[in-house]
């Protein structure tokens, strides 16, 4: 097997998700739907938000952001995905492969730091309600939004420089349908013990400490929806964390089971399927899950959707 520096690997192989031809047309109608889904449900939130005053508060203003951000999350992946299938190839040049990696990487952790700095915002309106106002204001929030962009930049941009240090054989086959970053790992032909410290280092420090701050959210949430003696107080302060809890569910429930399967079984394809829930189907349903969980927001989709029905073409 001929082996080729990093700067000799002009590309890569992606095995995608199943190498049956009769399967390709129906997996690219799927993905298609789905990604048109996610990017039309995300959009539809962002622009809800935008045009309706009421939303113009910290809660919604960090839920268009991760709206924007699983917009971007899903264009990642899945369009060079469906360019594979339509030209029937699994090229992916080695620039590109860094590119998808380091974006990949991006959003994957601001949607984990977004979720985490809205655990916030429910902890400060429900335990501090009197000093909400002051505690997030907008600069407050625009910082929080930049430091998690700040962050997540440059954790990205150390693993990709670590990544282009590494050697590749020609024709490496990656086996899955998108970089990820776990699987180039296995397939460099370099050694890859201080790669593999440093990568494990700062994914448990970037996942547990935001994981962290959710749980220490929600105990001092519980630990203050104990103390209120009125139901109704009750029963409108778990409405506003439920859209909340449920997305923050799906996201580290479906990552757990990505890993979950990875670890168990050594079945690529198994772990590539896996890892559709998390990098697809989550970003396609936190915009139904928030929509059919708030009414304020079910209101501003009807505001929107009807000022457009009645827009004369």
């Amino acid at each position: 097997m001929e082996t080729g520096n990093h700067s000799g690997a002009s590309q890569f192989l992606l095995r995608g998700l199943s190498d049956d031809p009769a399967l390709q047309p129906l997996l690219f109608g799927l993905f298609l739907s789905m990604y048109m889904v996610t990017v039309t449900g995300n959009l539809l939130i962002i622009l809800a938000v935008s045009a309706d005053p009421h939303l113009h508060t910290p809660m919604y203003f960090f839920l268009s952001n991760l709206s924007f951000v699983d917009i971007c999350f899903t264009s990642t992946t899945i369009p060079k995905m469906l360019v594979n299938i339509q030209a029937q190839s699994k090229d992916i040049s080695y620039i590109g492969c860094l590119a998808q990696v380091y974006f990949f990487m991006i959003f994957a952790g601001l949607d984990n730091f977004l979720l985490t700095v809205m655990a916030y915002d429910r902890f400060v309106a429900i335990c501090h309600p009197l000093h909400y106002t002051v505690i997030m204001n907008p600069r407050v929030c625009v910082l929080l939004v930049l430091m998690c962009w700040f962050i997540i930049f440059w954790d990205a941009l150390l693993h990709v420089l670590l990544i282009a240090q590494l050697t590749f054989c020609a024709g490496t086959e990656i086996p899955h349908f998108f970089c990820e970053l776990a699987q180039i790992v296995k397939v460099a032909c370099s050694d890859t013990l201080i790669f593999n410290i440093c990568m494990y280092v700062f994914t448990t420090l970037l996942v547990l400490f935001p994981a962290a701050g959710i749980l220490y959210s929600y105990s001092q949430i519980v630990s203050s929806l104990m103390k209120m003696s009125s139901s109704t107080s009750k029963q409108k302060a778990f409405s506003t964390c439920g859209s909340h809890l449920c997305v923050v569910s799906l996201f580290y429930g479906t990552g757990l089971g990505v890993y979950l399967t990875s670890a168990v079984t050594r079945s690529s394809e198994k772990s590539s399927v896996a890892s559709v829930m998390y990098t697809v189907v989550t970003p396609m349903l936190n915009p139904f899950i928030y929509s059919m969980r708030n009414k304020d927001v079910k209101g501003a989709l009807r505001k929107l959707l009807s000022r457009a029905a009645s827009c004369p073409m």
